[in-house]
């Protein structure tokens, strides 16, 4: 692919945001889905928008792509708007949406040379195909492709214009994980030459491992940003534990005991899981095991992880990232 050199991309960021959101607001009919929306992404930062459906990421993306408009706010991308400047960001931004619809009866190669020539500068049409390790289908019609395959070649598409600004909403849904560490790959190659990435994800690792910052959206506001550190730090633990007890004793569980616990950060109940949010594990366990075996009561689940930006997300809402 044609990259910028870094120099070229320093100069880039001193001419301002790569994107700029003030007070985005979309309603449908009686749904808010975008509520007075603040957002500033900085150019060559591959920036992750998180939360579970309906919490207005998509909505978000697609004011921002020009496909809806917003009733309220502005939006600048690249220092542009869609009012004046459509025909230009058309040609400075590349975009993957959630699912793409090509037709069955073309071939990969002539999808591909379709895009490209929407552009006035891209890339080559076979580079596009290796992006994508689509070089044994290039002959092959659209209809014929797996779901993954052609999730490969709607990111193929995105980066045959050589966008500035890529927008990646739910990129690696349907790949193996051979072809999602791929993208991780590509990814990372886009962010050194210095590209803006906006990505919306279901999956955490994903975001924690390709995001310089994130900002997690519940119910068309964001209610925490930052990089993925400072979110998961916010946790106030490193790690949770998680735990049942059995039966009708789960209601016996002494919630203030457990968080008077040295190590212990907080609490919290989802559907009888117990989870805590501690800072040493080694010394946290054995103190939680003698606060439960205290109180006479038996566990039938009990297990640990390092706090993620699922923690951070259930912690703020009480909800999951894939509830609906």
């Amino acid at each position: 692919m044609k990259y910028t050199t870094r120099q070229d991309v320093n100069a880039v960021r001193a001419e301002g945001p790569a994107l700029s959101l003030r007070g985005l607001r979309k309603a449908y009919a009686d749904v808010v889905a975008v509520d007075g929306l603040d957002l500033e992404v900085v150019r060559g930062e591959c920036f992750g928008l998180l939360g579970p459906n309906g919490a207005g990421k998509t909505t978000t993306i697609e004011i921002c792509e020009g496909l809806t408009e917003a009733d309220a706010g502005e939006v600048s991308l690249l220092g542009l708007d869609w009012q004046s400047g459509a025909g230009e960001l058309r040609q400075r931004i590349g975009i993957q949406l959630q699912e793409t619809q090509f037709p069955d009866k073309l071939t990969v190669a002539e999808t591909l040379r379709l895009f490209r020539s929407f552009y006035q500068h891209g890339i080559a049409i076979e580079e596009s195909i290796r992006i994508a390790q689509l070089e044994e289908k290039r002959g092959s019609r659209i209809g014929g492709l797996s779901g993954g395959q052609k999730q490969r070649l709607a990111m193929a598409c995105a980066l045959v214009g050589d966008p500035e600004l890529l927008f990646l909403d739910e990129p690696t849904t349907g790949l193996d994980p051979q072809a999602r560490r791929h993208l991780w790959d590509l990814v990372d190659e886009l962010k050194r030459a210095g590209r803006t990435i906006i990505l919306t994800t279901h999956y955490m690792d994903e975001a924690e491992r390709l995001c310089d910052r994130v900002a997690i959206m519940d119910r068309g506001r964001i209610i925490a940003q930052g990089t993925p550190k400072e979110l998961i730090a916010s946790t106030g633990g490193d790690h949770i534990v998680e735990f049942a007890v059995a039966g009708a004793e789960s209601g016996g569980v002494d919630a203030a005991l457990l968080t008077a616990l040295s190590g212990v950060q907080s609490h919290r109940v989802d559907a009888g899981l117990h989870q805590l949010a501690v800072s040493e594990l080694h010394t946290s366990v054995p103190r939680i095991f003698a606060a439960l075996e205290e109180q006479g009561l038996q566990l039938s689940e009990f297990r640990t992880h390092s706090a993620t930006l699922e923690d951070v997300f259930v912690g703020l809402t009480g909800r999951t990232l894939r509830d609906e």
